[in-house]
C-alpha cells in the first residue's frame, strides 16, 4: 500500500513535513513568496490585485506596533509572522476553519511553532502577547472588512465588534501586486531580524 505524503517542496528546495515540521526546513523567502500570493477574503476584496497574507500581516505588525512601540523586536516579529503558516496550509476564513476545528488548528500550530523557533521566537508566545497579537489581528480583520471585503458598518461591528483605534495609513489596506507585497513582506522581516 503507498504511503501517503506528508510534505511540500518548497522553491527554495527545501522539503517541509507538514505533520512534523522542522525548523530547518522553513525559509523566509518561501513564506514571503506563498504569503503574497495568497488572498485574504477568498479573493473577495475590491482592487486590481488580492489582499494578500502578506498585506495583512504588515497591516497586523503594524497595528501590534502602533499599540506597543517600545517591545521587544522578537514579538513584532511574532505579530508579522502570526500567519505565516497559512504559506503551507492556507487561508481559510473563519466559517471553514470553525467548521474544521481541531484538525486544522492542529496543523496551523504545528507549524507556526517551528516558524517561530526558526527565527528565534519561542514556539509557545506568553499569553499576553498572544492576546495582544489577536487583538491587533481582530482589528486588522475589521479594517479589512469595512474597508476592501464589502461590508456595512453594522456587519463589521456585528461580526467584529468594536475595536481600539483603527486609524492606519491607507497605503496598508491598499491590495498591491503579488511582487511588490512580498518584497514589503521581507523588508519589514529584515528590519525586525537584524
Amino acid at each position: 500500500m503507498k504511503k501517503s505524503r506528508a510534505w511540500q517542496r518548497m522553491l527554495s528546495g527545501r522539503r517541509l513535513n507538514i505533520l512534523n515540521p522542522s525548523p530547518m526546513d522553513i525559509e523566509i523567502d518561501d513564506i514571503a513568496h506563498g504569503l503574497s500570493f495568497l488572498a485574504r477574503w477568498n479573493g473577495q476584496t475590491i482592487g486590481d490585485f488580492p489582499f494578500s497574507v502578506a498585506q495583512h500581516s504588515i497591516l497586523v505588525e503594524r497595528l501590534f506596533s502602533k499599540s506597543f512601540p517600545t517591545i521587544e523586536k522578537k514579538w513584532k516579529m511574532a505579530s508579522l509572522l502570526h500567519d505565516a503558516a497559512e504559506y503551507v496550509i492556507s487561508d481559510m476564513i473563519s466559517p471553514i476553519k470553525n467548521h474544521l476545528g481541531p484538525s486544522y488548528e492542529n496543523l496551523d500550530s504545528l507549524l507556526t511553532g517551528a516558524i517561530y523557533l526558526r527565527f528565534g521566537i519561542p514556539a509557545e508566545l506568553p499569553t499576553k502577547i498572544k492576546k495582544d497579537i489577536k487583538m491587533a489581528d481582530k482589528n486588522a480583520a475589521w479594517l479589512e472588512a469595512r474597508n476592501l471585503a464589502g461590508f456595512s458598518l453594522n456587519e463589521t461591528i456585528s461580526i467584529f465588534g468594536k475595536v481600539g483605534n483603527t486609524e492606519i495609513d491607507k497605503n496598508y489596506i491598499k491590495p498591491k501586486n503579488p511582487l511588490i507585497a512580498r518584497e514589503l513582506f521581507l523588508e519589514k522581516f529584515y528590519e525586525l531580524y537584524n
